[in-house]
């Protein structure tokens, strides 16, 4: 049972995860039937930026739709340098994730973990300026250092959100980990 002072309706928020037996789409049905009862929210990526994602989106149970540059704006309106300051600090992470890898004899990080980076930051600022408040749920209480949900750590850097808005899917509760090494076996 989550305790806080929120009197709204609590609503689960995907971003734009195909249906898929394991991992967070297998996961977010159960979170929203728990919480929201069975309603989710769902963001994508526009498709001028990536048109397969709003297209593979699992939309099951969605009551509200939004796009990146909808939550995008809502934040630019507030702060009209914000794109360029996540974005430079994603930057930034993107590159020491490349220097731990290479140092662990790995390849970069695909190409791909800016959008999705940005993506996963503009949410849950967004989100948050437009309901007052979130709260964050990981689907594991350690996040690997070269995954994209890694970047929570630059929202945490830049003030989007604070420790207290985060918390994790326990594997005590989960039937199943997320095996990082299957999602990214490089």
């Amino acid at each position: 049972s989550l305790s806080n002072n929120n009197s709204k309706p609590f609503l689960v928020v995907t971003q734009g995860d195909p249906l898929a037996p394991k991992g967070i789409s297998a996961i977010t049905p159960l979170v929203a039937e728990s919480l929201s009862n069975n309603n989710r929210g769902l963001v994508c990526l526009d498709e001028s930026i990536e048109p397969s994602h709003s297209r593979d989106a699992d939309r099951t149970n969605v009551v509200l739709e939004v796009h990146y540059s909808q939550l995008l704006q809502v934040l630019q309106n507030e702060d009209k340098m914000f794109p360029n300051r996540l974005e430079t600090a994603v930057d930034k992470h993107i590159f020491e994730q490349n220097e731990g890898r290479a140092k662990a004899g790995k390849p970069p990080v695909k190409s791909y973990f800016k959008t999705y980076a940005m993506l996963q930051e503009v949410t849950k600022a967004g989100l948050k300026a437009l309901c007052g408040d979130i709260t964050i749920a990981h689907t594991s209480s350690e996040i690997n250092p070269f995954s994209v949900t890694s970047f929570y750590e630059v929202g945490l850097d830049l003030g989007l959100y604070d420790a207290t808005n985060m918390v994790a899917y326990s594997a005590v509760v989960a039937e199943e980990t997320l095996d990082f090494g299957t999602i990214d076996p490089r």
